[in-house]
């Protein structure tokens, strides 16, 4: 088994999408990103890749790259996740956490967990969703950003 830990950050604009764990939200602000700006999956890539050593999501779909331009994350994860198979690896589980002041998550979180276990090709059981505020202190407080925590844990096939 081994372990990885991702994090990743984006900042927020008006009239962008806001997608989180796979899930588009409602939301007068959105990521500003050259992908679909997905943190969470982007985190739990990081997660992913750094569990078997396998450098970062930058290194494997980098945004100079004009291919991953606007593309759906859950993509992104799910080539990950091949990578990482054929590397000799399964998901064990993941968990994330999402650092957020709007919108709300509770409501989306079983929603987040299920697309992301479906990505993951594994059971919803072994993918945990948190959402926290930072209590209205820094980037993210004052809305002017979001950021994602991911740790996983990889076994050997």
């Amino acid at each position: 088994m081994r372990i990885g830990f991702g994090y990743d950050v984006h900042a927020l604009a008006a009239g962008l999408p806001m997608v989180i764990a796979g899930v588009r939200l409602d939301s007068p602000l959105g990521c500003v990103a050259h992908s679909d700006g997905d943190v969470a999956i982007h985190a739990l890539c990081d997660a992913l890749l750094g569990a078997i050593a396998a450098g970062d999501i930058g290194a494997h779909f980098p945004d100079s790259d004009p291919a991953y331009k606007g593309i759906d994350s859950t993509i992104l994860l799910e080539r990950t996740v091949e990578f990482l198979a054929k590397e000799g690896y399964k998901v064990g589980n993941v968990d994330i956490t999402i650092a957020l002041e709007r919108p709300k998550l509770r409501p989306h979180i079983d929603q987040m967990r299920a697309r992301l276990a479906e990505c993951l090709a594994t059971e919803v059981g072994n993918v945990s969703v948190k959402a926290t505020t930072t209590e209205k202190l820094g980037f993210t407080g004052r809305s002017e950003g979001v950021a994602a925590y991911a740790v996983a844990l990889v076994e050997r096939i």
